[in-house]
């Protein structure tokens, strides 16, 4: 049935009960509140005249194209285009937004790369920066303290020599130490051999970066002897207290790796490094916790190799891979004499140590060449041959008469008073001799090498003990008080303490 105003069926249908005709309510209601009249006959019509029909509200009539199978068939196809349009339409939408997501990305990474590279510059630039000033305050205390002279070849200031005063000091020191080192008994204390083939390992501390891993130098603070200071290969210097257990300062500036280290006083300390340079550090704050770098020295033009300090601890040497050797003052930071190529072998030094009176300076070069110089006139006044390879370390006794040098083969002691090489010493057939170190006294002797070994002077310089707990070439050594403990640092990051059992 279909509505007689429409031609639809109705979804709310009426009935004139006047004329019979079926309406839809809404639109028959609207008619006749107009003209009160039926649209079809025209007769009087009111909405009391319309009787409504009931009809199952659960399904809705169908429209006009769905009474048929052909207009079922076209419904579908229509709604299938859509859904295929819009299906269309979202994967565009999706493949646009992941080329968005995409470029995000891209743009992401490369801004953090950009972070990144400026980050690195700013920190060098910060870097150069504090070295400048570093470097500025050292020249301004240079200059007050002795004005400098013109520039030489090359732009670098030429080193005159050192002065009259200086080489005064030294003799009064000289001839203070020798007199009184003739006098000095061994003291009571002293460890024996016993106590030296008892020694087992009390500790070890990994103070530097495994990445970089090697500690290349130890010295010992001279007031506190308790407290050592390494030189790492991770470029650092770590202050490090063996008797508590504790990191006291991890001092940075090195760019490269560090090649020796010494403790000229209780607050100052000298580095040297592959980078060309040697370090002045000094303590301060409130009772010398703080420590800084004091001046940056930059007379070498090669690898600095090591650094050794005057027994009056008032000055101290550097050697470096450029055949020379400079001589400074601790005051003032002020190199008073460069010994270069022309006035020695000529050759890249490997290390360099002086006498225990102060006024001989032992050198060894990669050439294997030893040689003795006589620091107030500095000149070469005597060679040491025999070696087979480059020197590697070279240590004076404290009773002044004796020196021992390693090389990769082996290790020779000298007499200086005859200059002659009185014992060679082969210790290894697995790897090469890196270090050696005298005690105090100047009885015993370490080695180091794939292992650490302890040799005795009194025993025609027998093998007294060997320490193999070293898991990596030892490469820097320095004793303890009354020789009942030993430093070593090897080619890990670790630093290992050997004792004795009464230590």
């Amino acid at each position: 049935m279909f509505c007689s105003i429409s031609g639809t069926v109705p979804e709310q249908g009426v009935v004139s009960t006047k004329s019979g005709h079926l309406f839809e309510k809404s639109l028959i209601e609207k008619y006749v509140r107009e003209t009160g009249k039926c649209p079809v006959t025209g007769e009087p019509l009111t909405t009391e005249d319309l009787l409504p029909l009931k009809v199952n509200k659960t399904v809705k009539p169908r429209t006009a194209p769905a009474t048929s199978i052909p207009g079922l068939l076209n419904l579908f196809h229509d709604e299938w285009d859509a859904n295929m349009l819009e299906l269309h339409s979202t994967r565009t939408q999706l493949h646009q937004t992941r080329q968005e997501l995409s470029h995000a990305l891209y743009q992401h990474d490369a801004a953090t790369r950009v972070i990144a590279r400026l980050l690195k510059e700013r920190d060098e630039a910060r870097a150069a920066l504090t070295d400048m000033k570093q470097q500025y305050s050292a020249d301004v205390a240079a200059a007050a303290a002795a004005p400098r002279e013109a520039a030489g070849e090359g732009g670098r200031r030429p080193k005159a020599g050192i002065p009259e005063d200086v080489i005064a000091d030294m003799t009064e020191v000289n001839a203070t130490l020798s007199k009184g080192r003739k006098k000095r008994p061994l003291p009571d204390s002293l460890a024996s051999a016993d106590d030296l083939a008892a020694m087992t390992l009390a500790g070890s501390h990994p103070l530097h970066k495994t990445t970089a891993g090697g500690i290349a130098g130890i010295d010992v603070n001279p007031q506190q002897q308790g407290v050592v200071v390494t030189a790492g290969v991770d470029t650092t210097l770590q202050l490090f207290d063996y008797l508590q257990t504790r990191v006291l300062a991890s001092l940075e500036g090195h760019t490269k790796r560090c090649t020796g280290v010494s403790w000229v006083a209780a607050d100052v300390i000298v580095s040297s490094s592959a980078d060309k340079t040697a370090r002045v550090w000094r303590a301060g704050g409130e009772g010398g916790a703080e420590w800084s770098c004091a001046a940056v020295l930059r007379d070498h033009t090669a690898e600095v190799v090591g650094v050794t300090t005057h027994p009056s601890r008032r000055y101290f040497v550097t050697g470096s891979m450029d055949a020379s050797w400079a001589f400074y003052d601790v005051a003032s930071l002020t190199c008073l004499r460069q010994v270069g190529a022309d006035e020695g072998p000529g050759e890249p030094y490997t290390c360099l140590q002086f006498h225990p009176d102060g006024l001989i300076l032992g050198t060894g070069t990669e050439g294997k060449a030893i040689r003795i110089w006589e620091v107030k006139a500095q000149k070469a006044v005597a060679a040491c041959e025999g070696h087979a390879g480059a020197i590697r370390s070279l240590a004076f006794s404290e009773n002044g008469y004796h020196m021992a040098s390693a090389s990769d083969d082996c290790i020779k002691l000298w007499d200086l008073r005859k200059l002659a090489n009185f014992k060679t010493i082969e210790p290894y057939t697995d790897g090469p001799c890196t270090t050696v170190a005298f005690d105090h006294s100047g009885q015993y002797l370490a080695v180091g090498g794939p292992v650490v070994k302890i040799y005795g002077q009194k025993q025609q310089w027998a093998e007294l003990k060997t320490l193999s707990e070293v898991p990596k070439r030892a490469s820097a050594l320095r004793w303890g008080p009354d020789a009942r403990s030993l430093l070593v640092g090897a080619a890990d990051h670790n630093l290992r303490i050997f004792s004795s059992p009464s230590a």
